[in-house]
């Protein structure tokens, strides 16, 4: 097929794309809740995304279809039932531990930080979720990174007042804003999240508690799930796999690499995604916290996420990854957000192995070590990937849309840029006078 030919079909492909109701069925006993997911209308007919949970907890994802004049709830409970009949929530996890939590107490005093910049509306959506978390002792700080108005600022002090901390941070780049909330933050451990974001009431709860019982955890992460899919951007993103790590909950140790990660720990995408993280406050100062010449913002792109985790794990510590600390992520919406998410990942991934190593040579033997599977993981990464027949978007292994070529091309280009882009974020900020680590 011509090339021009084939990019129309791919077009056409993409606007035929429908959108996908979202909700989530909590199944107990022979009890079932149906709610739609935030944000969206009570189900009707056609194909629905659901979260389900079993007792309240996470369990997994499926596809339904709702036939029209059909019971929503009995359609989709009986096909959860049938797909999930085994799952048990508060069975042990994968480690041993007692649930996920691994048998924890109550979860340490925790520092909530949101970098936002220019959307106070959707800020205000996530700020109203994060308020509601049940989590004992908390305080959120909203960083508000090179603003060009005043919206933020007068959102805070006209709807929050007292409840949420407001510090501006005038240097631009997602990193940079981290590292001032990590200075900022009083808490015991510091948990990340976006602006764009829903947060379940129970996340900040999931993703601290693994502290408690571990003292050797620098890093949690948690499940993303996508709030709407009404776009087929959104769509077609949560098809192939969106943002979420699965339901299984893992701990990474460096004293013991995982046998079936043999890149480990520079696959750091698999670890979970900088919406839902948190570091052991003390662990994440003590590697200087993220490398500011990374991330949205910068010339890199991006991969500031990924730098913390390696720069935590490298100093020993376990990362634990905890499905039942969800948020509900709004994707964007557009073909060319995809265009500008897909060079983005490129760039940043290639951008943050550049920083761990300009930060870490130590790092540099396991790194050339393991660069021939590298190279061979990155091209199955950014490959045109078909359909694998049916499957609800979120799940990995199976995909209801192709991923169109241009979008694994600019993938591609990206990765050969990112090198170029973090030397230019470090120029930047020297010639700012703010240095990277």
């Amino acid at each position: 097929m011509a090339r021009s030919a084939r990019a129309q079909e791919e077009i056409r492909r993409f606007l035929d794309i429908g959108a996908v109701q979202v909700a989530e069925l909590d199944l107990d006993g022979d009890e079932a809740v149906l709610r739609p997911g935030p944000g969206s209308p009570p189900v009707t007919h056609g194909e629905v995304f659901v979260l389900v949970r079993r007792r309240g907890r996470p369990v997994g994802t499926l596809l339904g279809r709702v036939p029209e004049g059909a019971d929503a709830k009995t359609v989709l409970a009986e096909r959860a039932r049938a797909e999930y009949a085994a799952a048990q929530g508060g069975e042990p996890g994968e480690d041993g531990g007692a649930g996920e939590g691994g048998g924890a107490g109550e979860p340490p005093y925790a520092s909530v930080v949101v970098a936002t910049r220019e959307r106070a509306g959707q800020l205000a959506r996530a700020l109203d979720s994060l308020l509601a978390q049940d989590h004992p002792r908390f305080e959120i700080v909203v960083v508000d990174n090179a603003p060009v108005t005043s919206e933020t600022r007068e959102l805070i002090e006209r709807k929050y007042a007292e409840r949420v901390r407001y510090v501006c941070e005038p240097v631009p780049g997602l990193a940079v804003a981290h590292n001032t909330g990590l200075a900022a933050a009083r808490g015991e451990v510091v948990a990340f999240t976006d602006d764009d974001v829903v947060a379940d009431p129970r996340w900040l709860t999931e993703l601290t508690a693994p502290f408690a019982a571990d003292p050797g955890l620098g890093c949690s992460t948690g499940l993303i799930l996508p709030a709407r899919l009404t776009t087929p951007a959104q769509v077609l993103l949560e098809s192939h796999g969106g943002f979420a790590k699965g339901f299984t909950p893992r701990t990474y140790d460096p004293a013991r690499p995982p046998g079936d990660e043999p890149l480990f720990p520079f696959t750091a995408g698999r670890f979970g995604s900088g919406a839902n993280m948190a570091f052991r406050t003390a662990a994440l100062r003590s590697v200087g916290g993220f490398d500011p010449a990374t991330g949205a913002g910068t010339a890199a792109r991006g991969g500031d996420d990924l730098y913390g985790f390696v720069r935590v794990l490298a100093q020993g510590h376990r990362l634990r990854y905890t499905p039942s600390a969800l948020v509900w992520h709004h994707h964007r919406e557009t073909w060319q957000d995809l265009e500008t998410q897909a060079y983005g990942y490129g760039a940043g991934l290639t951008a943050y192995l550049t920083a761990v190593l300009v930060n870490r040579p130590a790092l540099l033997p396991a790194f050339l070590a393991r660069l021939p599977r590298g190279l061979a993981h990155a091209r199955a990464l950014t490959a045109v990937r078909e359909t694998e027949g049916g499957g609800a978007p979120g799940d990995h292994d199976t995909r209801t849309h192709p991923w169109p070529r241009r979008l694994s091309r600019l993938q591609r280009r990206g990765m050969v840029y990112g090198p170029v882009g973090y030397l230019r974020a470090r120029r930047a900020l020297r010639a700012r006078g703010e240095g990277a680590r």
